[in-house]
């Protein structure tokens, strides 16, 4: 049975929460109940986040940097992601098929919000097999073997194969890579699947295509809301996964909204 206690505790939180959101909009409701919930879990993320000049990477890395979970982040790249913040520490690295030589750095870290990816647009299945499968099976086995303790969070796709067996390249392999991901020695892995992103404002590393879809963003979120979220919404979800787990190691949409607070 819930002690009076508990919903003394909660009732008190609830109303700081309505003063502090009565003045502002939803969005930011959600952001500050997500964080009051889970401010006093007494676990503090200190995270690699790879993929931070693409457009994923840096909406996850925004919410990294804000949210008081989070006591240190290390951004792994090829070029630099033009962020200075206190939290924060960058590695440059050009080849990610070997990154042996950046291991020690990449100790005593106990989250992995792993971002980078490319379209399958363009590219033979075989360049899009090494990029997408070989490249973060060989990251994630290096950081599983140092950091076993880890929870690592893979940026995945709506439509992602897990039987490895349908019609779409790119679906089966994102299948294949979200199963052997998981047969990893890690203390937890989370298969994101979001569908279509909403950018948060003041991004740099937006597609041209979001930018151009900008006016259609309110009709699709109405229309399709099981495939539509936001980059602040997979932010936020993979932080709290790390500090509060989640019953499904795949997340679709609908998760994902979940657990950012929506």
């Amino acid at each position: 049975m819930i002690s009076l206690r508990f919903w003394f505790y909660f009732a008190q939180q609830a109303k700081q929460i309505i003063f502090e959101c009565v003045s502002v909009p939803v969005g930011t409701f959600r952001q500050i109940w997500s964080i009051r919930i889970y401010q006093n879990s007494g676990m503090k993320i200190n995270v690699i986040i790879t993929g931070t000049t693409g457009m994923v990477g840096e909406g996850v890395l925004i919410e990294a940097l804000s949210h008081p979970e989070v006591e240190k982040v290390l951004v792994v790249n090829r070029k630099p992601c033009g962020v200075s913040h206190p939290k924060l520490k960058e590695v440059i690295h050009n080849d990610f098929f070997d990154i042996a030589p950046i291991a020690d750095q990449l100790k005593g870290y106990n989250s992995c919000f792993f971002c980078l990816g490319v379209t399958s647009v363009g590219i033979d299945k075989f360049e899009y097999y090494r990029l997408t499968y070989t490249l973060t099976m060989h990251f994630a086995g290096v950081l599983s073997e140092i950091n076993p303790d880890m929870i690592f969070c893979y940026i995945s796709g709506a439509g992602t194969d897990s039987t490895e067996k349908g019609r779409l390249n790119w679906a089966r392999v994102k299948g294949k890579t979200e199963n052997d991901l998981m047969k990893l020695p890690f203390k937890k892995v989370f298969a994101f699947r979001p569908g279509f992103l909403e950018p948060t404002e003041g991004m740099k590393n937006v597609h041209s295509y979001y930018k151009k879809m900008a006016f259609l963003m309110p009709v699709m979120k109405f229309l399709i809301p099981n495939k539509y979220s936001t980059l602040k919404d997979i932010g936020l979800a993979m932080i709290v996964s790390v500090t509060r787990g989640y019953e499904k190691q795949i997340l679709e949409v609908s998760d994902i909204k979940k657990l950012a607070g929506g």
